[in-house]
């Protein structure tokens, strides 16, 4: 028997009494019992904000990057240990999979994502606006973290993946979190978050879990902080009318369970790939984690004329699938969580069979192997056919959250979009098909109601991470039914744990405040030579004001001839007329390259390579005659990690490059992106 714990204000805490007994899904044994009775959850949010939150906004994007990744490797290391608990919800070794190392790689997903962010504890939001005449004023945006705690209240069916995918999130964005899983299978969140706790990789207070129920966790929520809650929409909509949320214009993430659809195209003929592929995919998706998804098919949508070959693929394909411990050989298909998920299933198929007709499964005569039926909590694939879905509409209202799916026709593909969106919004839909013109057609018309969908066909089919895997650069959520959230979506998912706030001021205290030089700052004079000083060296807004040089044909002449660029504006002064030019013009790459000439300084020293280019623009022809100088200012800096002890210290450094002519106007601008050496090399 185990006593799954509470991790709240820096200790291991069991609750008082019992709240919840827990059970082995396959056997029915009794394995433990759970509580959050006395635990006082205002002083919990409060130990989060002041001792996580404080600790984490310190940190730069890159260092909790660099966090997340170790953290990832970490657990990875300890993955076994997951999978044999992971047995006791029901799941599969292909189910444990897609919550364990799904869950894990996103935390690699969203460590990468460091790559996009400035080396700032804080984001500096798209480019400066002008506001004055002269450009002593400007505006701009930055966004820091909110300094509340991210709530996640999350469902039974992924007690990792649920976990991981969210506080990887806000994370990254320097937000703490309290992780409230579901009580009937967070015995394997514990178990994690044991091994997450005593890694020490997390500043203390980043991460608390609450094992037992939530009871009043809402009512202690305040205006910083943030709620993300995936489950029913009936739960979710309870929580999310709490007075409190409404009050504090706390920010509420809804994911709730939605009826998704598959959509099979009128070209995918059974003589086609993506006829197989669509079988496929849809078994898999009523069977895996036994249909316990919120991205599992429900709807099964599919050209009349095609729909008996359909259900024979569909049910021979599911006479296939032996149910029972995942531990047998041969087992595909594990048990659902819980008996009480066996009888609200059992519920939702007996409300659907009032308007439709089981074509394959029984709810009591069912096979399963290694393992006693009645003991676990074991339920058969169901699959309806329902040749009325525009008259018979229990199936896009009503929602069994298992192996179950109805098979129903379509006449023609606008009928498909329509009958997908009666779903009234899900978090996937998906449509699989030979012909590029039908999958237009489908996510144009179908794109309105759901957050996701995907366009499966042969070429992309052995590398599609399928219906029902959302992906972390992704946004996963969807509209109406489906809770109207996103969740992860990349760097659009950091973002939504960081405030937004308006910048005004002087481009000289823009740039300090945003370490990106804004144009009309200062620009002191570098010295030494930028090309001299090492990383840590380096100030933003250090300028390297170069020699001139003057244009001449023999410079056009010359490049074309390196180049193989012969553009009649270069090289033919005959063919102007009607164009913008006045004469023959400097190849815009002339004009970069000559800038290059004049602001590197070539000996050796600090600087280890270029290695991009950004932002070019030709803003203004430059002829023969012109004389051309360099403003040549350090624009950010980018720390980066040594890869390992033999690496070289080092980060990087863009600069912006202004070439300028006679007039002092700006003829090209760019960003270079350059690899610096550091002077420690020891970080």
């Amino acid at each position: 028997m185990i006593q799954v714990k509470n991790y709240v204000l820096g200790q291991w805490v069991a609750g008082e009494g019992v709240e919840t007994n827990l059970y082995n899904a396959i056997t029915g044994d009794h394995i433990g019992t759970t509580s959050s009775a006395g635990l006082d959850f205002k002083e919990v949010l409060n130990y989060g904000r002041e001792t996580g939150g404080s600790r984490l906004r310190k940190m730069t994007f890159q260092e909790r990057g660099r966090m997340l990744k170790a953290l990832a490797l970490f657990l990875l290391e300890n993955k076994e240990k997951y999978y044999q608990v992971s047995a006791w919800t029901g799941a599969t070794r292909i189910d444990s999979w897609i919550d364990i190392e799904g869950g894990i790689g996103n935390l690699f997903a969203n460590a990468s994502l460091r790559r996009q962010f400035p080396d700032l504890p804080y984001y500096v939001d798209g480019v400066a606006a002008p506001l004055s005449k002269n450009g002593s004023f400007i505006g701009h945006h930055i966004m820091v973290p909110r300094e509340g705690v991210a709530i996640h209240i999350n469902a039974f069916n992924f007690p990792v993946w649920g976990m991981l995918e969210k506080i990887a999130v806000n994370l990254m964005a320097g937000v703490p979190a309290v992780v409230k899983p579901s009580s009937a299978t967070g015995f394997l969140t514990e178990v994690v978050v044991k091994d997450i706790i005593a890694s020490g990789i997390l500043p203390e207070g980043a991460l608390q879990l609450i094992s037992g129920s939530a009871r009043s966790l809402i009512d202690s929520v305040g205006s910083s902080d943030v709620v993300t809650f995936t489950g029913s929409a009936s739960t979710g909509l309870m929580l999310k009318s709490n007075p409190v949320i409404a009050r504090e214009n706390v920010m509420f993430n809804l994911e709730a369970d939605s009826l998704n659809a598959t959509i099979l195209g009128e070209k995918a003929t059974p003589d086609t790939a993506e006829f197989e592929l669509f079988i496929k995919e849809t078994v898999k998706e009523i069977t895996v984690k036994a249909g316990q998804k919120c991205t599992a098919v429900r709807r099964i949508i599919v050209p009349e004329n095609l729909i008996d070959e359909v259900q024979q693929a569909i049910s021979a394909r599911l006479a296939s699938v032996k149910i029972g411990d995942p531990a047998s050989e041969g087992v595909r298909m594990g048990a659902l969580a819980t008996h009480a998920q066996v009888d609200a299933v059992k519920e939702s198929v007996n409300q659907l069979s009032k308007s439709q007709e089981i074509i394959y499964g029984d709810l009591e005569n069912f096979s399963v192997v290694g393992a006693d039926k009645e003991k676990g909590a074991f339920f058969s694939p169901i699959l309806f056919r329902n040749d009325n879905p525009f008259t018979q509409t229990d199936v896009h209202n009503i929602e069994a959250f298992g192996p179950v799916a109805t098979i129903m026709p379509y006449k023609s593909l606008d009928n498909a979009i329509e009958l997908a969106k009666m779903g009234k919004g899900s978090l996937v839909s998906s449509i699989v098909t030979p012909c590029d013109k039908e999958a237009v057609e489908y996510v144009v018309g179908a794109a309105s109601m759901h957050g996701r969908i995907l366009v499966l066909n042969k070429d992309c089919a052995k590398e599609s991470t399928g219906h029902g895997s959302p992906m972390p650069l992704l946004t996963h959520g969807g509209p109406g039914r489906a809770g109207g959230g996103e969740e992860m979506g990349g760097k659009r998912g950091v973002l939504h744990y960081l405030q937004r706030t308006a910048i005004q001021g002087h481009p000289t205290t823009i740039t300090r405040i945003t370490q990106q030089f804004q144009v009309g700052a200062e620009m002191p004079e570098a010295n030494p030579h930028v090309f001299r000083q090492y990383f840590e060296e380096l100030t933003v807004g250090d300028t390297v004001f170069t020699h001139k040089h003057t244009v001449t044909e023999a410079d056009i002449v010359n490049f074309a001839n390196v180049s193989g660029d012969n553009f009649y504006a270069h090289m033919d002064a005959t063919s102007l007329e009607g164009t913008i030019f006045e004469g023959r013009v400097a190849h815009g790459y002339f004009v970069l390259s000559k800038a290059a000439g004049l602001f590197v300084d070539p000996k050796k020293g600090p600087v280890l390579l270029n290695y991009g280019l950004d932002e070019a623009r030709f803003t203004k022809p430059v002829y023969p005659g012109a004389t051309l100088g360099v403003r040549f200012t350090v624009k950010e800096k980018i720390d980066q990690e040594k890869k390992s002890d033999d690496d070289i210290a080092k980060g990087i450094v863009k600069f912006l490059v202004d070439v300028y002519d006679e007039t002092g106007e700006t003829v090209a601008l760019a960003t270079i992106l350059t690899m610096v050496k550091k002077k420690d090399q020891s970080v």
